[in-house]
């Protein structure tokens, strides 16, 4: 028998009842009756109560031992009396009446408490990760976390794909993040790079010949923390095809994410074959393209609206006039609900940055009329237009937004979030997949206002690749996609270019000369120069589907040593200084700036 223990404290049942036994944990906490003490015994597995007599020799050392110190008991298995069951436990109907204990580790005063699920504030959480990783929550968090890994990759195995790793010291390229770059030691004044994602390499295994790739990859990136989104690090589940269009891979994915959320959560699945959305319509009706789909709020474009005579709403009118758009979010059978909540939404948009949300409920006593604040500036014949474009009746109310596309999109999006969740209109017990498609090849960057890559600079081109016209390179629509989760983006992916003259072209629109491609992507320009097959892939992050089936709204609650918002491991001290010595060695010197 092991020393330390012959059973977990999750495995005793009554059917253990009489039996000696020994086992080994943390001192969870502790209930002290007088005569009787009552123990907590916790490990990896569950919890086991333990019980000594005040006439035991070991009752005072436990009586002032502190909690999260680690003990071993000895003791008998005996049933609970009828009434101190807890049936939550699987031990819940048994514990352990002491005979001895053995400390093997004693616990400072704890920074922080294991026992109960308490906030606490995230620095101290970090800085003692290892304690907070021992509070129940976190610790189902992680193990969630190791458990969908082990099924992802025995589902990728099931559909004929083969695991590969990728190097971690590769070339600097432009993934659209900053670089952690590494200096080489034996090539003074030259720098690795961490890859941004395994994205040249995968290609280059298709090149190679090997058909279906899939890696659980380590990805860094130098980019500022988001309750979705990890500093420095995440992993993704990276995958990669041979001689598939865009529907091979819908249809993998969709199966993995369908088997993989049905095995982990009993929420419902609302689309078993996942929606496609084109781009545009996306970001129409939605205002982004990260829809939450159990939303049923809807945006409309209403900007014709606005050039009617018989609508005399002169701020949007003149708005209207020099290029602005009115777009709208209808609000079903609101009409009961106070003028204090529309007020409430238009200040809160207000806050937000925007100008504000003007709104009117459609009445109807004879004819129809808008109650509201704007309501007097619509005829009925204007309000019946609306009604039949935004499929509004009766005791509806519609909120509008006024302003260049990028402003409308961008608070109507938030707004529809907002009024859901105020009129309880989101079903927290469904997971609503959907692909956005269609994806344009390029877009202008507002603050250059040159043209540049919308998403991966490697992907395909749609249309006849023969007759590709790039004279107005805005409407070239790519083979690129992401699949969405409940408002979440699980990863974006693409059919490659593969195509060495084609990929000169594409990027020299976005202002890439010949040789500056040849020297960034030399190792795949130069494979595919010997045959490629077509090929395509995404690369959904494991840490953003851990979220999801966990129900966490911060990504640091199913990650086992994250860093905090600043990009610092506070448990590590890391990053820090190094000595001259280790600099010298790489030929680095630092640089200190006055403050």
């Amino acid at each position: 028998m092991n020393k330390f223990r012959s059973h977990n404290c999750a495995e005793l049942t009554e059917k253990n009842s009489g039996k000696d036994v020994v086992l080994s944990g943390w001192l969870h906490r502790k209930r002290d009756h007088g005569n009787l003490l009552f123990i907590d015994l916790r490990d990896h597995y569950g919890l086991t109560q333990c019980v000594i007599e005040n006439k035991n020799k070991f009752f005072k050392i436990l009586e002032t031992l502190r909690p999260e110190s680690v003990i071993k008991v000895q003791g008998k298995v005996k049933k609970r009396e009828k009434g101190t069951e807890n049936l939550e436990l699987n031990t819940g109907k048994i514990e352990i009446d002491i005979k001895s204990v053995e400390i093997l580790s004693e616990a400072k005063e704890l920074p922080m408490p294991v026992f109960g699920e308490q906030d606490y504030p995230e620095d101290i959480r970090l800085k003692y990760r290892f304690l907070d990783l021992r509070r129940e929550e976190m610790h189902k968090n992680i193990i969630l976390r190791s458990e969908v890994i082990s099924f992802i990759r025995s589902e990728m195995l099931k559909l004929g794909f083969l695991e590969y790793q990728t190097p971690i010291l590769t070339s600097s390229s432009p993934e659209g993040a900053r670089d952690f770059l590494v200096p080489s030691r034996l090539n003074p004044g030259k720098f690795y790079a961490l890859p941004q994602a395994p994205q040249q390499f995968k290609q280059l295994i298709m090149v190679s010949g090997f058909d279906k790739y899939f890696q659980i990859a380590p990805c860094f990136r130098d980019e500022d923390a988001r309750a979705d989104r990890s500093p420095g690090e995440f992993y993704q589940l990276d995958i990669e095809m041979s001689f598939v269009e865009q529907e091979d891979i819908f249809k993998v994915i969709e199966k993995l994410m369908v088997n993989l959320f049905n095995k982990f959560s009993s929420k419902k699945m609302t689309f078993k074959t996942f929606p496609k959305i084109p781009f545009e319509e996306s970001m129409l009706k939605y205002g982004t393209d990260k829809p939450d789909l159990r939303n049923p709020l809807l945006i409309n474009d209403i900007t014709n609206i606005f050039t009617r005579e018989d609508v005399k709403f002169d701020i949007f009118k003149k708005l209207v006039k020099s290029g602005s758009l009115v777009r709208c979010i209808v609000t079903k059978d609101t009409k009961d609900k106070p003028r204090s909540y529309f007020d409430s939404v238009d200040k809160w948009a207000k806050d937000q940055g925007a100008s504000g949300l003007a709104y009117f409920t459609i009445e109807k006593n004879d004819k129809f009329s808008a109650k509201g604040p704007v309501g007097k500036f619509f005829s009925e014949d204007s309000i019946k237009e609306i009604m039949k474009m935004c499929n509004a009746k009766e005791g509806d109310s519609i909120f509008f937004a006024c302003g260049n596309k990028n402003d409308v999109e961008k608070i109507l999006s938030i707004s529809r979030d907002k009024i859901a969740k105020d009129l309880n209109l989101i079903d927290d017990d469904q997971f609503a997949f959907c692909w956005i498609i269609d994806y344009p090849m390029y877009e202008l960057d507002e603050q250059t206002q040159k043209i540049k890559f919308s998403h991966n600079p490697f992907s395909m081109p749609q249309g006849n690749l023969d007759k590709l016209d790039l004279s107005d390179p805005l409407k070239i629509k790519a083979y690129q996609y992401d699949i969405v989760c409940n408002g979440v983006e699980l990863s974006s992916g693409a059919i490659r270019n593969h195509v060495p003259e084609l990929m000169y072209k594409l990027f020299a629109i976005a202002g890439y000369e010949k040789d500056q491609v040849e020297a960034k992507f030399s190792g795949m320009i130069n494979a595919f120069s010997f045959g490629a097959p077509p090929h395509g892939g995404i690369a959904p992050g494991i840490d953003r589907i851990v979220m999801l089936l966990a129900g966490e709204k911060n990504i640091r609650e199913v990650t086992l040593f994250p860093m905090n918002q600043n990009a610092q491991d506070l448990m590590m001290q890391a990053p820090s200084t190094v000595d001259l010595k280790q600099l010298k060695e790489i030929g680095i010197k630092i640089d200190k700036k006055n403050d």
